[in-house]
Formats: C-alpha cells, sequence, structure tokens
C-alpha cells in the first residue's frame, strides 16, 4: 500500500485460530500449525464453534497525523502505518522521518485509544525501505521491531512487505528469524502478515514468505491480502474480483498451514483501497465495501481493513490540494461512509 509518505526448523502454526495439527517443527503448543500431509485438517465440532463470527473493523491510519474520519465505523483496533528504517541504518521510524518516540506520535496513540481501540503496529509498506532490507542481523533486527512495538505500546505487529522486499529472500529469512525470536521474548505478540494478491491468490513471493514464516516457527494470526491493485487488465467488479481473491488465497493457507476451512477463513483479513486506485481502470465503490463486508462476515473472516480514513472522504472540487490517491477517495461518498460500509 502507498505511504503516508508525502510526494514527499519445522513448519509453524497459526496461532490463536483452531488446536488443530500443530506442526513437527512446533513444540505441540501452538494453535493451528501446518500438519503432516496424513493428518486430517478438519477441526472438531468444539473448535469450530469457539471460533468468533464477528469480523472486526481495523483501517489503516496515519500514525503522525489525525484525520476526522478516524473514528467512523467505531474501529476495534487502528493498524498505524508505518514503520521503516530512517534511511540510513537499523534505525526504526514512522515513515522514515518521525522518531520512534516521537510525542505527536505518543499523542494520536493515545487519542485512538481513549475508546478502548487497540493499535497494530505495521512496518513496511511501499515506500521506503522496510527494516530487514538494511539490519545486519536477526538480533539487530529484533531489537528495532521491539522498539517500535514498545514505543506503541502493542502487542500486535504487521508486517506489510511488497515490492522489493518481496523478492529478496535474504530479508524475508532474516524477518521470519527476527519475527521468531521476538515472539520467543514477547509470548502474547500477534503477528500479521499483509501481502498482495490477485483474483488468482498469492503469488509465488507471497508464499514463499509464508513458507520462510513457517520455516523459522513464527506463529502466524493473520494473512492480510491487499484486495487491489489487480492490474490494466482486471476491469471488472472490485467487490467481485476480492472475493475471488480471497478465496483463492483460502485453499492456499488451508494447504500451507494445514488448517481447517474455519481456521483459514479466520486467520485472513482483507484490506481494500476505496475509491480510485493506483491503476487508473479500478474503482473500490461503497457498494463493494458493502459486498465484501457481507462476505467477510458470512465467512468468519477475521477482520475488514481499508487505505485509509485519510482517504475516507469526497474529494473537494476545484481544489489543487486534493489528492485522490492520497487525502480522499475520487468517488461521490459522505464522509466515514466507507468505514461505516465495513464496520456494519
Amino acid at each position: 500500500m502507498r505511504s503516508f509518505l508525502r510526494p514527499a526448523a519445522g513448519l509453524s502454526c497459526l496461532f490463536a485460530l483452531a488446536t488443530t495439527g500443530c506442526s513437527a517443527g512446533s513444540g505441540g503448543t501452538s494453535d493451528a500449525a501446518a500438519a503432516a500431509p496424513e493428518k486430517s485438517s478438519s477441526a472438531s465440532p468444539s473448535q469450530s464453534a469457539a471460533f468468533s463470527t464477528h469480523t472486526s473493523y481495523a483501517p489503516y491510519v496515519s500514525a503522525t497525523e489525525a484525520s476526522e474520519n478516524d473514528a467512523a465505523g467505531s474501529p476495534t483496533t487502528y493498524n498505524l502505518a508505518f514503520v521503516i528504517s530512517d534511511g540510513s541504518g537499523c534505525t526504526p521510524e514512522w515513515n522514515g522521518a518521525h522518531a520512534i518516540g516521537d510525542t505527536t506520535v505518543k499523542s494520536r496513540i493515545s487519542a485512538l485509544t481513549a475508546s478502548g481501540a487497540s493499535v497494530r503496529v505495521s512496518f513496511g509498506g511501499a515506500s521506503g525501505k522496510e527494516l530487514a532490507a538494511v539490519c545486519d542481523s536477526v538480533p539487530e533486527l529484533a531489537e528495532a521491531y521491539g522498539a517500535a512495538l514498545d514505543a506503541a505500546g502493542s502487542t500486535q505487529a504487521d508486517f506489510d512487505i511488497e515490492g522489493d522486499e518481496l523478492t529478496d529472500s535474504a530479508s524475508v529469512a532474516l524477518r521470519s528469524q527476527a519475527i521468531a525470536v521476538l515472539q520467543k521474548e514477547r509470548p502474547d505478540l500477534e503477528v500479521s502478515f499483509t501481502l498482495p494478491v490477485m483474483p488468482s491468490g498469492l503469488d509465488a513471493d507471497g508464499l514463499a514468505l509464508l513458507e520462510s514464516a513457517n520455516m523459522y516457527d513464527v506463529q502466524v494470526s493473520t494473512v492480510n491480502l491487499m484486495t487491489m491493485n489487480y492490474g490494466e487488465s482486471y476491469t471488472g467488479d472490485m467487490g467481485g474480483y476480492a472475493i475471488a481473491s480471497a478465496t483463492a488465497a483460502h485453499t492456499q493457507l488451508k494447504k500451507i498451514f494445514g488448517t481447517s476451512d474455519a481456521a483459514a477463513w479466520k486467520g485472513m483479513a482483507l484490506t481494500s483501497m476505496i475509491g480510485v486506485n493506483d491503476v487508473d481502470n479500478e474503482t473500490f465503490t461503497l457498494a463493494d465495501a458493502a459486498q465484501v463486508r457481507t462476505f467477510a462476515e458470512g465467512k468468519g473472516i477475521a477482520w475488514v481493513s481499508m487505505w485509509s480514513t485519510f482517504r475516507d472522504q469526497q474529494c473537494a472540487d476545484g481544489t489543487s490540494t486534493d489528492d485522490p490517491l492520497t487525502n480522499c477517495s475520487g468517488v461521490e461518498q459522505s464522509s466515514g461512509a466507507f468505514a461505516e460500509a465495513f464496520s456494519e
């Protein structure tokens, strides 16, 4: 996803999702690992009954600048975008421009959590350098991630990996190892991976990243699919493409993690780019948002999200400051309308 930078050992488990079939590499204590082929991946009735059927709403927000639409839809969690390298080394900064302990960010987080919502720190994004691409060692990278989480007071980490970082096998492996170390130090740390997807599912690089996480015993809570920017050949219904992408990825997640149908759905999140997308012929409408919300609720998907609260408003006609890819949606809407559609 675009950033808020102005142009300016064995297979692991989907933890906290199901108790079926932990992997050979895990100690048998994780909740839903990739089982050996001969093991059944179906959850028992009691396990299936334990899944929450409610799909949360968790939008992406700027970690440094408030939007009047942040609270629309009453989010349960805010994804704080983004922590990346300071540009010269393994020092984490918000959008590569604000220190991790910046008082503005601290005040921002306090305001976001005043209603009882939690915050999830999102590392990466489409701009700048993700820390795994510049840090030299596993301990150094784990320390950088931990510093950002501590500064935000968060036990939730999202890794938005795309572009060059997704294809860089060395940084993928380093990141997996660092997250595994961090989870040993912080047993309550929930980890999600945010990955690009197509109507045919996750691509080879996304699957390789998840397999790397498995290899190093990372406990993955959620795989968040970026249902957006499919390419010029996709000119149809964006809500339909989101559902097709989720359905294809569901089959892949079942195979990778060896989970039941229900666990694979519960281990998924969906993030749409509202309004006009980076690809000219793609526009995600309010009707698409309602369609995705209904689908997600029906399948028991963990959460739905959008890029971003800043864009959840109509562009002001005739102004040179409104950019439909940065601070407005580019479609007719009332402010906060996408948030309401995703949360209903």
